[in-house]
C-alpha cells in the first residue's frame, strides 16, 4: 500500500510518498511559494531530483501538479495506487489525543482551533481541502502534533494564573513536536527493545523542545501554550520573565504583538549572536573566537541542560536520553557539551562514538548511568503509519 504524508504551510506543501510494505520512501519533495511570485517545486525519487519554477495560484494547483508529476515521472502508474493521505496538523487542542480519520467534524474542529495556531491550522486546512477536491474518494487522516502531550496531568499542564483563564479561554500547556517525540518513544521501545523506559527526548533544531516520557506516555514537555516557551531556539527566546514585554514595549514604542514577533523571530541564537539563527554558522564563529557566538552557544547548551536535569528529577531518574532533529542529530560539540554538564548525574559519552551525524548510534560510554542515543526522527513515517492503521 502507498501512503502520502503531507505537511502544508501557508505558501508551501511538503510531501513524502511511502511504500508501506517495507516503509520505504518512493518520492518526496517541496512545493514552495504557493500563491506568491517565484513559485517552484522539487521532487526527489529513485536517486534523482527534478526542480522547476512554476506559478501556483493556490494549494489545489500545487496538488494537481504534484499528482500529475507522480504519474508523468513514472513514480506511480495511476492515482489508484495512492491508498491514503496523512496530514500533519499542529494543533488539536484538548479534543484530540490521537490521530483520526479526517471528517467534516474534524475539519470544523481544526478551523475552530486556529486561534491557538493561527499560522499553522489554516494552512493545514488548505492542504486538506486541496486533496479533498482532487481525490474526494481517498481516505485521509489527521495527525496532531499536540496529541502526544495530552497525557500530561493537570498539575503540569495548568499555569499558576487565574483558573478562569483555563476554564474560559483554554489557557494551558499544549506542547509541540509531539509527532517527533512519539516517533522517538516508539523507536526506543519497538526497535531498540527498551520497553517501558524513562526517556528524555531532545528534539533540537531551529525549533526545539524537550520531552519527558514514561511508559510510552508524555509526562511533561518544554513548549507551552505556544511553541515560544521552553528552551532557547534558533529565533525563539524560550522562557523569559513576562514583565520584560511591557518594559520593552514602552522603551521601543511597540505594541504587544510586535514584541511577541521579536521573541519569535529575532531572539534565540539570532538575538544573542546578532549574526545567525543557524547553529552551523554559530559554531563556525565560535571556532573563530567570536564572543557573542560563544555566548549564544553557551546559553543554548545551558537551557537544554536545565530541562534535562529538571526532567531527570521528575521521572525519578532516566534510562535513555535521545538527541534528535537538525542540531541533535548533527552537532557533535553541542551533544558533547550537554552531556559533560550532566556528568554529575553519572551521564557519560564515548567521544569516538559521538563523532557521528544522522545515524542511529549509542554514544554513551559503558560506565554511563544512562543510555544516550542519537536517533534521526521521522515524523513523515509516523504520519504514514497512523494513516495506514486507521484506513485499514
Amino acid at each position: 500500500m502507498k501512503i502520502i504524508s503531507i505537511n502544508a504551510g501557508s505558501s508551501s506543501l511538503r510531501f513524502t510518498l511511502f511504500e508501506m510494505e517495507n516503509e520505504s520512501v518512493i518520492a518526496s519533495g517541496l512545493f514552495d511559494r504557493i500563491g506568491i511570485d517565484g513559485g517552484n517545486y522539487k521532487i526527489s525519487y529513485d536517486g534523482d531530483e527534478i526542480t522547476q519554477e512554476i506559478e501556483f495560484s493556490n494549494h489545489t494547483d500545487a496538488v494537481k501538479i504534484l499528482l500529475d508529476k507522480l504519474i508523468a515521472l513514472g513514480i506511480i502508474k495511476s492515482l489508484d495506487e495512492i491508498d491514503g493521505i496523512g496530514h500533519r496538523i499542529v494543533h488539536g487542542g484538548n479534543k484530540y489525543s490521537e490521530s483520526v480519520i479526517c471528517t467534516d467534524e474534524v475539519i470544523n474542529d481544526i478551523e475552530e482551533l486556529k486561534e491557538y495556531a493561527p499560522l499553522h491550522n489554516p494552512a493545514h486546512l488548505l492542504g486538506i481541502n486541496a486533496f479533498r477536491e482532487i481525490l474526494p474518494d481517498k481516505p485521509m487522516v489527521c495527525v496532531f502534533d499536540t496529541a502526544f502531550h495530552q497525557s500530561i496531568d493537570e498539575v503540569t499542564y495548568l499555569y499558576p494564573v487565574p483558573y478562569r483563564w483555563y476554564r474560559d479561554y483554554g489557557v494551558r500547556k499544549f506542547g509541540a513536536h509531539g509527532t517527533s517525540h512519539r516517533y522517538i518513544s516508539e523507536y526506543v521501545s519497538d526497535v531498540l527493545g527498551l520497553k517501558d523506559k524513562r526517556i528524555i527526548s531532545c528534539h533540537i533544531g531551529n525549533g526545539a523542545s524537550i520531552c519527558a516520557i514514561k511508559g510510552g506516555k508524555c509526562i511533561d514537555t518544554s513548549m507551552g501554550f505556544t511553541p515560544l516557551a521552553g528552551i532557547m531556539m534558533g529565533t525563539r527566546s524560550g522562557d523569559i520573565d513576562p514583565s520584560i514585554i511591557p518594559f520593552v514595549m514602552e522603551k521601543e514604542g511597540k505594541n504587544a504583538s510586535e514584541i511577541i514577533d521579536d521573541l519569535n523571530k529575532k531572539s534565540g541564537l539570532l538575538g544573542l549572536s546578532e549574526y545567525s539563527s543557524d547553529m552551523r554558522d554559530i559554531m563556525a564563529k565560535v571556532d573563530e573566537g567570536d564572543s557573542q557566538a560563544i555566548l549564544a552557544k553557551d546559553k543554548y547548551v545551558r537551557r537544554i541542560v536545565d530541562y534535562i536535569a529538571q526532567y531527570y528529577v521528575l521521572l525519578g531518574g532516566v534510562d535513555v536520553i535521545v538527541f534528535t532533529a537538525g542540531v541533535g542529530e548533527n552537532n557533535i560539540p553541542i551533544r558533547r557539551e550537554v552531556c559533560e554538564k550532566l556528568a554529575c548525574l553519572g551521564i557519560k559519552i564515548d567521544l569516538d562514538k559521538n563523532n557521528v551525524r544522522s545515524d542511529v548510534v549509542k554514544i554513551s560510554s559503558d560506565d554511563s548511568s544512562t543510555l544516550v542515543y542519537v536517533i534521526p526522527t521521522d515524523e513523515e513515517l509516523l504520519i504514514a503509519r497512523d494513516t495506514l492503521k486507521l484506513i485499514k
